[in-house]
């Protein structure tokens, strides 16, 4: 057994099993990285790039789409613990564009048939995607108020391509729709992040981009995380890739020295926009895991802070009317900006355990029961849950565990 806890040969398994997803070109590589007690364990399989050459390192860096959520939620709390914002106040204090809110009548209804709002958006409600906007389940143009979205250059999904407004644009533009549900009825993805990218800048008074580097990248070393690849260090940039859903066969996503990632973004989207490596995010994980805690002697947040940040913030009615999936929240639940598990349904469901995936292919999790970080990063987007690799991978990660 390991100082981690771990069983070397079971951990082994890791490379053996992702070398194979590699060989059978379900991905072009991946780095994967388990870290308990201490010992790290990192492994590179693969290339950057389909039919490429240069193989994956381990501080490849890669488009990591929501995982930038969970950084976004830890900017606000910081900022919520210096009390330049309060989790229950309405955020019309700083977003006055949110002010004197309407509601659709119907989801697949028209624009102009709406509500008042019950009451105001709250910073609460953008951590836990209650604001009343988000997502909806389903083709993304099936309803009206998704269409008008995408009209109007809001780049309300994927962030590609990215939206061509400032933040104060992008928010002034959004202000102009409806919402799709009352307030704190129900939990819709992803906007509130965006949203949160907006109010952190304001309430920092500097742009989300200086505010992350100067109070989160800087202090934990994350040195290769941004919004966007400096000319420096896009030869580490790894291509994305997207699946024919008909075919299986990978096509280009996004380019490295034409990338949407290779220049500073008019929007820094909170909710998808950041890039990181392995050992980066590793550091905010770690972070996480221990409280606030960072290096010898700094902190981040305090112990209480990531508490509630990684407490299941929804109620039994929220669950039942929201998710994208049947039976996405038997056991799950979801904080500030991460996922939580509260059952034990699989070899890695540790009651406890949170985290979040990114779309373009990256999942990265902290578990307190077990001491341990993992994370796992590619360049194919694909929902977690029907990617073998991902399955594979969180299977690897606890099946060696060895005390």
């Amino acid at each position: 057994m390991s100082a981690g806890g771990w069983s070397t040969a079971r951990l082994g398994r890791m490379r053996e099993v992702m070398a194979r997803h590699v060989a059978d070109g379900e991905v072009p590589g991946l780095v994967t990285l388990v870290s308990r007690r201490g010992e790290t364990q990192v492994e590179a399989v693969g290339t950057k790039a389909v039919g490429g050459g240069d193989p994956l390192r381990r501080d490849t860096i890669f488009r990591i789409s929501s995982m930038t959520k969970p950084v976004i939620a830890a900017a606000t709390m910081i900022l919520v613990e210096e009390c330049a914002l309060r989790l229950d106040e309405p955020v019309e204090r700083l977003l006055p564009e949110l002010a004197d809110r309407r509601v659709l009548g119907r989801l697949d209804g028209p624009l102009e048939d709406t509500v008042a709002a019950e009451r105001p958006i709250t910073v609460r409600d953008l951590l836990t995607f209650r604001m009343g906007f988000g997502l909806p389940p389903g083709p993304p143009d099936a309803y009206p108020v998704m269409r008008a979205a995408e009209e109007l250059g809001l780049a309300v999904g994927p962030p590609k391509p990215a939206t061509e407004h400032g933040p104060d644009e992008w928010l002034r533009r959004f202000a102009t729709l409806p919402l799709m549900h009352q307030p704190g009825e129900r939990w819709l993805y992803n906007t509130g992040s965006q949203v949160l990218g907006v109010l952190i800048a304001r309430a920092a008074d500097r742009p989300l981009e200086t505010f992350l580097q100067e109070r989160i990248f800087e202090p934990l070393g994350m040195k290769d995380t941004g919004f966007h690849v400096p000319p420096e260090k896009l030869d580490r940039l790894a291509t994305s890739y997207m699946a024919d859903p008909e075919t299986g066969k990978l096509g280009l996503y996004d380019g490295v020295e034409d990338s949407q990632w290779s220049r500073p973004p008019a929007f820094p989207d909170g909710a998808a926009g950041l890039v990181s490596t392995a050992d980066d995010y590793l550091a905010f994980g770690q972070m996480m895991l221990d409280k606030g805690r960072y290096g010898k002697g700094g902190r981040l947040l305090s112990r209480p802070a990531v508490e509630v940040m990684t407490t299941d913030q929804l109620t039994p009615a929220q669950k039942a009317a929201s998710g994208l999936l049947a039976g996405e929240w038997d056991n799950r639940g979801w904080g500030f900006g991460v996922s939580v598990v509260t059952g034990r349904d699989g070899v890695a469901a540790v009651p406890g355990r949170y985290g979040w995936d990114g779309g373009l292919g990256t999942t990265w999790a902290s578990d307190p029961a077990e001491e341990m970080v993992a994370i796992m990063m590619s360049q194919r987007a694909q929902f977690p849950l029907f990617s073998a690799a991902y399955l594979d991978f969180w299977t690897l990660a606890y099946q060696a565990i060895d005390d």
